[in-house]
């Protein structure tokens, strides 16, 4: 493979919407563009928008806050940012998000390498590029690609 440069505009990429009303992914670097060195995706997460605490076996992970409020738990430590807020979560470390602002969340996420990043990628394969809460089936998606989640951590009350 030939590696080239990327440049993507704003709104350019694939769209993956999830069930959850308002709640977007829109990919902007997979794996087959960057030889599995990165991959970017932006996340729109509506207000109450959680994830399990989970672990990347694989990949670290790097998120940065475009608008809204997000609380990230990464390990035992909580800790609430805005707009320019950067976290990373680096791999074998448990961590989980809410989106907690009064607006919806916009959030870049990276990881490196992309390893993580394939379980978005394969929903680019599905006929309506929709992604339901995770069940048995995403579950071993995640699993085959470093992604392992053990439970819900983070309450879906606001804290």
């Amino acid at each position: 493979m030939s590696l080239h440069g990327i440049v993507l505009a704003a709104g350019q990429g694939p769209v993956i919407q999830h069930t959850s009303p308002g709640r977007s992914f829109t990919l902007k670097l997979q794996n087959g563009e960057t030889a599995e060195s990165v991959m970017m995706f932006e996340e729109v997460a509506p207000v109450g928008t959680v994830t399990d605490f989970h672990t990347h076996h694989g990949s670290d992970e790097v998120a940065y806050v475009l608008c809204g409020e997000i609380t990230f738990k990464i390990g035992n430590e909580v800790t609430v940012g805005g707009p320019g807020t950067c976290a990373f979560m680096p791999r074998d470390v448990p961590h989980a998000w809410k989106s907690t602002g009064v607006e919806p969340g916009r959030v870049l996420f990276l990881y490196t390498p992309g390893r993580a990043g394939k379980t978005f990628e394969e929903l680019l394969h599905r006929p309506h590029r929709r992604i339901k809460p995770r069940g048995a089936r995403e579950s071993l998606r995640a699993a085959r690609h470093g992604d392992y989640r053990p439970t819900a951590f983070l309450s879906r009350r606001r804290r």
